[in-house]
């Protein structure tokens, strides 16, 4: 279905260094980028611009973007949000989401990957001692740093500072300026070389989606729609509210099928069982 296709990567934030590779190997597409795809048009980490829809329509509307600019029929595109993990209190967490559109074929898939692995954080920056304890965290200069006058003051915002001497001399300005300065990480994956490895690991689970195929048809994307409680418990047999099964389905057949025990357990230990551990 991909063999020799075009692959449009909908980025202006050097994304394709890590996807074009995964996705050349994998199914032999050619993969490119163009200039004329403004994405932060529909967001901007740094504020600017705000995100006015979800994530799945953001993608959605990256897809159209590239469409309506470039003409393909095959296009990646992904997005990233940064703030508290969903499940591990008190740690920050990059939440990245991709998604393939092949509108020759009608097929979307997409793929989440959740990591701990970033170095999001913002704090207010009373002076340059402050400003070198932040950079520091946040592994600048291989990692970028945003400066404003407030978290919320979007009225001069400076990216692409290269160097120690050009932080500081920003900084300095936005003091004398505005008498305040916010320090932000850099998100964008040019700038961050720690959110570029978490948007590999996402790239590969989406390649790994695609490659699940229905065993009806055939069809991409063979993946679960559906995870069903009722592990039974080890000690007493009751259904826990673990999960017992993955229902799978096709986008294209519907054909379904039910596979069982995805943690490898077949059974779940007592301490999560409301019968024996109300």
């Amino acid at each position: 279905m991909f063999e020799g296709r075009n692959l449009l990567i909908a980025t202006k934030h050097r994304k394709e260094t890590v996807i074009a590779p995964l996705f050349s190997d994998a199914f032999g597409v050619h993969c490119f980028t163009s200039d004329v795809i403004d994405t932060d048009s529909l967001g901007t980490f740094s504020g600017e611009i705000a995100r006015k829809k979800n994530i799945i329509e953001t993608l959605r509307d990256k897809c159209e973007l590239a469409v309506k600019a470039i003409g393909a029929d095959l296009v990646v595109a992904s997005e990233g949000s940064f703030g508290a993990h969903p499940s591990v209190f008190f740690a920050h967490a990059d939440d990245e989401w991709i998604m393939l559109k092949d509108y020759a074929n009608d097929l979307e898939i997409i793929a989440r990957e959740i990591s701990t692995d970033t170095n999001f954080q913002g704090e207010a920056i009373p002076n340059k001692a402050a400003l070198k304890v932040f950079a520091e965290k946040a592994k600048f200069p291989s990692h970028g740093i945003i400066l404003k006058p407030a978290e919320d003051n979007y009225s001069k915002v400076i990216k692409g500072c290269q160097n120690w001497d050009e932080l500081s001399l920003h900084f300095e300005r936005l003091k004398n300026n505005f008498g305040t300065a916010y320090a932000e990480t850099d998100m964008r994956a040019m700038h961050n070389p720690t959110r570029m490895k978490v948007i590999a690991a996402v790239t590969q689970k989406l390649i790994a989606k695609i490659k699940s195929t229905c065993p009806s048809c055939a069809y991409p994307g063979f993946d679960v729609t559906e995870v069903k409680a009722g592990l039974p418990c080890e000690n007493c047999s009751f259904p826990t509210r673990s999960t017992l099964s993955h229902i799978y389905q096709c986008k294209n057949c519907a054909h379904t099928e039910e596979k069982l025990y995805p943690r490898h357990l077949q059974y779940e230990d007592p301490m999560y069982c409301d019968n024996c551990n109300p």
